[in-house]
């Protein structure tokens, strides 16, 4: 039985893992897979000098969620057309940057003599410490995505297939895509707490990938990979409560034999096809 101290951390778990699978259709079917470990680092990056200048509990998000925004509008406006470099090549470039600033950050708390707990908790996730404002702001970023997507949901889909066709299609492909980079860094950044910094990159890219896998069409990836990604979430609280693992890695975990198991029934599947 649950008592209700545990229903902030069972929601958060829940809509953590659902939004970051929502944003994760997008990130799998663009094939930049990287961009999320890149804004990730860099929210991580902020979260860390923050810390570092006397910020903590709640308020190094406010920091970390700046950088991540910061890096997100330097990815949209920074048009592959206008530097002549492949866009995960511009990712590579801006995530070895964020990752540096975050480890120098993190070297930098022995030599001020300050605490580095909360960082810590960034790095590997604390949802056990999900509070109802937590949940609250996860909600509020959740619809902010969800109307979003709903919105733009044919410029997102001419995007995905081709950001060139896009353009020539009169779709103001900057402007939706900038949009879409400040959302990403928002749902990464108030996730953080769900898996760690150094993990969020398996819960926005697993379920989706498992989506993909299982179904065909923009709209049933959508659908499909949000109700994996909130199990996802939820099972690896229940898992992690159950026999007292680290709440953070058995979702990751969880994510990736969910993956494991979508491609076995798409080769089933497959197979199948091809007898008849």
């Amino acid at each position: 039985m649950f008592d209700i101290f545990w229903l902030p951390v069972i929601l958060g778990g829940v809509l953590a893992g659902a939004s970051s699978s929502l944003l994760g259709v997008y990130i799998v079917g663009m094939r930049v897979p990287f961009l999320a470990v890149c804004v990730s680092h860099a929210a991580l990056a902020g979260a860390v000098f923050g810390s570092l200048f006397g910020l903590d509990g709640q308020w190094i998000m406010l920091p970390a969620l700046l950088a991540a925004s910061a890096t997100a509008i330097s990815l949209g406006l920074l048009e592959e057309r206008i530097l002549h470099v492949d866009a995960n090549v511009l990712i590579g470039v801006l995530f070895s940057l964020s990752m540096g600033l975050a480890f120098l950050g993190i070297g930098l708390f022995p030599v001020f003599g300050r605490s580095d707990s909360d960082v810590r908790n960034l790095l590997w996730g604390s949802l056990l410490y999900c509070q109802w404002r937590d949940v609250y702001v996860m909600i509020g970023v959740g619809v902010l995505l969800t109307a979003f997507v709903t919105l733009f949901r044919k410029e997102m889909r001419a995007i995905m297939f081709s950001r060139l066709h896009a353009t020539a299609a009169g779709v103001p492909v900057t402007l939706v895509w900038t949009l879409f980079l400040i959302l990403a860094s928002s749902v990464m950044t108030v996730n953080f707490q769900t898996v760690g910094g150094l993990m969020i990159y398996s819960l926005i890219t697993n379920p989706a990938l498992a989506a993909f896998q299982l179904v065909r069409g923009h709209d049933r990836a959508l659908a499909v990979a949000t109700i994996l990604g909130g199990l996802t979430g939820l099972g690896g609280f229940l898992v992690a409560r159950q026999w007292d693992l680290p709440t953070g890695a058995t979702i990751v975990i969880l994510s990736s034999l969910l993956v494991a198991v979508a491609f076995f029934i798409g080769r089933l599947r497959n197979r199948g096809a091809a007898v008849h």
